[in-house]
Protein backbone atom coordinates (compact mmCIF):
# COMPACT_ATOMS: atom_id res chain seq x y z
CA UNK A 1 0.00 0.00 0.00
CA UNK A 2 2.99 2.37 0.73
CA UNK A 3 5.32 3.22 -1.91
CA UNK A 4 9.39 3.26 -1.04
CA UNK A 5 10.77 6.70 -0.59
CA UNK A 6 13.62 6.87 -3.48
CA UNK A 7 13.79 11.31 -3.52
CA UNK A 8 12.82 14.43 -1.87
CA UNK A 9 10.79 15.13 -4.70
CA UNK A 10 8.54 11.91 -5.00
CA UNK A 11 7.89 12.66 -0.95
CA UNK A 12 7.40 16.51 -0.87
CA UNK A 13 5.68 16.86 -4.37
CA UNK A 14 4.82 13.83 -6.18
CA UNK A 15 1.08 11.47 -5.95
CA UNK A 16 2.90 8.64 -3.93
CA UNK A 17 1.80 7.64 -0.05
CA UNK A 18 5.68 7.15 1.27
CA UNK A 19 5.24 7.74 4.99
CA UNK A 20 7.99 8.03 7.19
CA UNK A 21 7.96 6.26 10.15
CA UNK A 22 10.31 7.22 13.04
CA UNK A 23 12.45 4.21 15.16
CA UNK A 24 9.79 2.86 16.91
CA UNK A 25 7.31 2.49 13.82
CA UNK A 26 5.17 4.90 14.81
CA UNK A 27 3.73 8.47 12.76
CA UNK A 28 1.98 10.70 14.59
CA UNK A 29 -1.60 11.59 13.64
CA UNK A 30 -3.44 15.02 14.81
CA UNK A 31 -7.14 14.33 15.08
CA UNK A 32 -9.68 17.39 14.86
CA UNK A 33 -13.28 17.94 14.50
CA UNK A 34 -14.66 18.13 10.96
CA UNK A 35 -16.84 20.56 11.78
CA UNK A 36 -14.84 23.37 14.41
CA UNK A 37 -11.53 22.09 13.47
CA UNK A 38 -10.96 21.48 17.23
CA UNK A 39 -8.12 19.73 17.95
CA UNK A 40 -9.41 16.36 19.68
CA UNK A 41 -6.50 14.11 20.04
CA UNK A 42 -2.73 13.35 18.83
CA UNK A 43 -2.31 9.98 18.69
CA UNK A 44 -0.04 7.46 17.33
CA UNK A 45 0.15 5.03 14.47
CA UNK A 46 2.13 2.21 13.17
CA UNK A 47 1.72 0.54 9.15
CA UNK A 48 -1.16 -1.64 10.15
CA UNK A 49 -3.18 1.56 11.97
CA UNK A 50 -2.05 3.81 8.74
CA UNK A 51 -3.61 0.55 6.29
CA UNK A 52 -6.64 0.33 8.51
CA UNK A 53 -7.51 4.01 8.62
CA UNK A 54 -7.48 4.23 4.53
CA UNK A 55 -9.15 1.17 4.63
CA UNK A 56 -12.16 1.34 6.62
CA UNK A 57 -12.62 5.18 6.87
CA UNK A 58 -12.24 4.98 10.86
CA UNK A 59 -9.80 5.41 12.35
CA UNK A 60 -7.07 3.20 13.90
CA UNK A 61 -3.74 4.01 16.19
CA UNK A 62 -1.11 2.23 18.09
CA UNK A 63 -1.38 2.21 21.62
CA UNK A 64 2.14 2.86 22.70
CA UNK A 65 1.45 1.96 26.65
CA UNK A 66 -0.38 -1.32 25.56
CA UNK A 67 1.73 -1.86 22.49
CA UNK A 68 -1.87 -2.76 20.73
CA UNK A 69 -3.81 -1.72 17.44
CA UNK A 70 -6.31 0.32 18.25
CA UNK A 71 -9.79 1.11 16.58
CA UNK A 72 -10.92 4.57 18.31
CA UNK A 73 -13.99 4.06 19.74
CA UNK A 74 -14.81 0.14 19.23
CA UNK A 75 -15.22 0.00 23.13
CA UNK A 76 -16.86 3.63 23.96
CA UNK A 77 -18.98 3.44 20.42
CA UNK A 78 -17.22 7.05 19.59
CA UNK A 79 -16.14 5.50 16.59
CA UNK A 80 -13.97 8.45 15.06
CA UNK A 81 -15.18 8.43 11.24
CA UNK A 82 -12.67 9.86 8.65
CA UNK A 83 -13.77 13.06 6.77
CA UNK A 84 -10.79 13.95 5.26
CA UNK A 85 -7.07 12.63 5.89
CA UNK A 86 -3.88 14.66 5.34
CA UNK A 87 0.16 13.86 5.20
CA UNK A 88 2.91 16.80 5.72
CA UNK A 89 5.27 17.89 3.44
CA UNK A 90 7.82 15.03 4.50
CA UNK A 91 5.16 12.86 5.13
CA UNK A 92 5.97 12.22 8.72
CA UNK A 93 2.56 13.41 10.44
CA UNK A 94 -0.95 12.50 9.68
CA UNK A 95 -3.73 14.85 9.87
CA UNK A 96 -7.33 13.49 10.56
CA UNK A 97 -10.57 15.63 10.63
CA UNK A 98 -13.29 13.11 12.08
CA UNK A 99 -16.74 12.80 13.00
CA UNK A 100 -17.91 11.21 16.16
CA UNK A 101 -20.80 10.13 17.34
CA UNK A 102 -21.75 11.52 20.68
CA UNK A 103 -19.34 14.27 19.89
CA UNK A 104 -16.68 13.07 22.73
CA UNK A 105 -13.07 11.99 21.93
CA UNK A 106 -11.26 11.49 25.37
CA UNK A 107 -11.29 8.50 27.19
CA UNK A 108 -11.65 10.77 30.43
CA UNK A 109 -15.16 11.59 29.19
CA UNK A 110 -14.08 15.21 27.68
CA UNK A 111 -14.65 16.50 24.01
CA UNK A 112 -11.23 16.92 23.25
CA UNK A 113 -8.00 15.50 24.71
CA UNK A 114 -7.08 18.79 25.17
CA UNK A 115 -9.63 20.17 28.20
CA UNK A 116 -6.74 22.18 29.96
CA UNK A 117 -4.75 24.39 29.09
CA UNK A 118 -1.42 25.33 30.76
CA UNK A 119 -0.46 29.55 31.43
CA UNK A 120 2.47 30.97 30.23
CA UNK A 121 4.18 33.20 32.33
CA UNK A 122 4.70 31.53 35.28
CA UNK A 123 8.11 32.12 36.88
CA UNK A 124 10.45 29.02 37.50
CA UNK A 125 10.46 28.50 40.72
CA UNK A 126 6.81 28.47 40.65
CA UNK A 127 3.89 25.24 40.39
CA UNK A 128 2.26 25.61 37.16
CA UNK A 129 -1.11 25.26 37.92
CA UNK A 130 -3.70 24.33 34.81
CA UNK A 131 -6.89 25.35 33.52
CA UNK A 132 -9.87 23.49 32.88
CA UNK A 133 -11.43 24.85 29.46
CA UNK A 134 -13.88 22.03 29.36
CA UNK A 135 -16.74 22.40 32.25
CA UNK A 136 -18.43 19.15 32.08
CA UNK A 137 -17.57 15.75 30.74
CA UNK A 138 -19.82 14.37 27.87
CA UNK A 139 -20.23 10.91 29.44
CA UNK A 140 -18.98 9.19 32.54
CA UNK A 141 -15.99 6.93 31.90
CA UNK A 142 -16.97 4.42 34.39
CA UNK A 143 -20.75 3.87 33.14
CA UNK A 144 -18.57 3.15 29.86
CA UNK A 145 -15.01 1.65 30.66
CA UNK A 146 -16.12 0.33 34.19
CA UNK A 147 -13.52 0.37 37.25
CA UNK A 148 -10.58 -1.04 35.51
CA UNK A 149 -7.82 1.59 35.78
CA UNK A 150 -5.97 3.12 32.81
CA UNK A 151 -3.26 1.44 31.31
CA UNK A 152 -2.14 4.51 29.69
CA UNK A 153 -1.86 6.20 33.23
CA UNK A 154 1.44 5.63 35.79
Amino acid sequence: MFAKRVSIEQVEEGKDLAPKFDADGLIACVTTAAESGEVLMLGYMNAEALQKTIETGEAHYYSRSRKVLWHKGATSGLVQKVVEMRIDDDQDAVWLRVTIPGDASCHVGYRSCFYRSVPTGTPADKPVELTFEENEKMFDPKDVYGDAPNPTIL
